[in-house]
């Protein structure tokens, strides 16, 4: 790209990338999803999670989804991912994962406007991103999506946040992810925090604008943002 649109697309994703993360946030961590897993039988939301989330990688152990997880607490995921498999498979609670990503956006998305446009260039975006090193990416990216466009315009923003990393570790998170206190105090390296940041901004950077023509950036730009006005 050149110089110009390289700052361009650097600056859409500084825009959409933290709305993109709340949103699958929002997602994966809804009670609506919560409360279908268990209709499913996932009487336990947390090991629905961690099948749903990581059966895209296959059928696999615990530790594979460990690596690909990152930031959790290894015994935690074991657990989880362990319980929620044994419900049906870890591919049956994927499957059911982006079904329940799919009913969520039926419910939360139908109303936003001119969601067939945001559908297809977010579409474009995901199917062109490079998926070298990200297999949650990859799997979900794989996966089957739905055929209308509130249902899809939600898998398709949790695919995104997949690519781009998922939750980043910070102290804050660290119970959540399952760490045992005490923590340390990592006020005096929040600025290695905010290099990853500013690195991985910079490594998506090619990968986009390979994946989105320059005069799409906009449209994506204003696309996440009249999904994120959207959440519950």
């Amino acid at each position: 790209m050149e110089t110009t649109d390289q700052n361009e697309a650097l600056a859409v994703i500084r825009a959409t990338s933290a709305p993109i993360h709340d949103i699958g946030t929002a997602i994966y961590l809804s009670p609506d999803v919560f409360g279908w897993a268990a209709e499913w039988g996932w009487s336990n939301p947390f090991a629905f999670y961690f099948a749903g989330r990581g059966g895209m990688l296959g059928d696999v152990g615990p530790e594979v989804v460990y690596a690909a997880f990152g930031w959790f607490e290894p015994v935690a995921v074991t657990r989880f991912f362990g319980e929620g498999a044994a419900v049906g498979g870890a591919g049956a609670a994927a499957l059911r994962m982006a079904e329940a990503h799919a009913l969520w956006g039926r419910k939360h998305l139908s109303d936003v406007k001119g969601l067939g446009d945001i559908v297809a260039v977010t579409e474009t975006l995901v199917d062109g991103l490079e998926g070298s090193g990200l297999p949650l990416f990859a799997g979900w990216r794989a996966a089957p999506r739905a055929d209308d466009d509130a249902g899809r315009a939600a898998q398709l923003m949790q695919i995104l946040r997949e690519w781009r990393g998922g939750l980043h570790l910070v102290e804050g998170q660290a119970k959540f992810f399952g760490w045992p206190a005490p923590f340390p105090d990592c006020a005096g390296i929040r600025y290695k925090h905010e290099e990853a940041e500013a690195l991985t901004d910079q490594l998506s950077v090619a990968s986009f604008g390979r994946a989105l023509a320059h005069d799409r950036f906009e449209e994506f730009n204003a696309g996440v943002a009249a999904i994120h006005a959207a959440l519950p």
